[in-house]
């Protein structure tokens, strides 16, 4: 077996590489090493200098580093997903119907939790737009880099939990309520890209179109996620 290629993740794509990497790799006998964590955290150590071989985060954040030199040229966007809503197992489910609705529950909600990623980014505009930041502000529990929102949800912490779909569906001790309404919907594309130090380039691009084939379609339904 060749040395593992390592790839750095957001916590979004964790489930799905968890799923693809290891039929991979008895397919091809090309190991790989999956390092999940936060997004904010992959960008830290990218920029330390660290070394890895593959990028795998929010198609955004992926244009940067290319730009500022640090993955070659030629994203590759890999799946999509959207932001759920989660409350704790057997809670009272709120209705998040339309958007009236979902504002009424986030101003009802005694506790709110979304992440420093795309989806709690996002969350905070959309606060804004409605006109209620300033009034849910003391209520919001962010989840710090790395840890899902929907464990602070199952351990009471919060009592209203967003954050991709692929990020909530197979946490323990929540019920997951659905996607947002499709009118505040915000679906997120992740994507990859080459280390330009990565030593071997072609085997990196490789397990990419693997990620992308059709082979990966039921790892990327069953992550909650879809095609790009």
């Amino acid at each position: 077996m060749t040395d593992p290629l390592k790839i750095f993740s957001s916590m979004a794509t964790k489930e799905l590489l968890a799923r693809v990497c290891p039929p991979y790799t008895a397919a091809t006998g090309q190991a790989v090493e999956a390092i999940s964590i936060g997004g904010v955290d992959v960008n830290k150590r990218i920029r330390a200098g660290e070394a890895f071989d593959v990028a795998l985060l929010a198609a955004d954040n992926i244009d940067k580093l290319i730009a500022d030199g640090l993955l070659g040229p030629g994203r590759v966007d890999l799946v999509r997903s959207g932001i759920a809503v989660a409350v704790r197992r057997g809670a009272p489910r709120p209705d998040l119907g339309d958007e009236a609705a979902v504002r009424n529950a986030v101003r009802s909600a005694a506790s709110v939790s979304y992440s420093t990623g795309p989806s709690g980014v996002y969350l905070e505009k959309l606060f804004e737009r409605w006109g209620i930041a300033d009034e849910v502000r003391p209520r919001i529990v962010q989840a710090p880099p790395g840890v899902p929102v929907g464990r602070l949800v199952a351990e009471g912490r919060a009592d209203l939990g967003f954050q991709q779909l692929s990020e909530l569906k197979h946490l323990p001790g929540i019920d997951v309520l659905g996607p947002l309404p499709p009118a505040i919907q915000l679906v997120t594309t992740f994507s990859a890209g080459v280390s330009v130090a990565c030593a071997r380039p072609d085997a990196a691009r490789a397990l990419l179109a693997f990620i992308n084939s059709p082979a990966c379609d039921a790892a990327r339904g069953e992550s909650g996620m879809e095609a790009a």
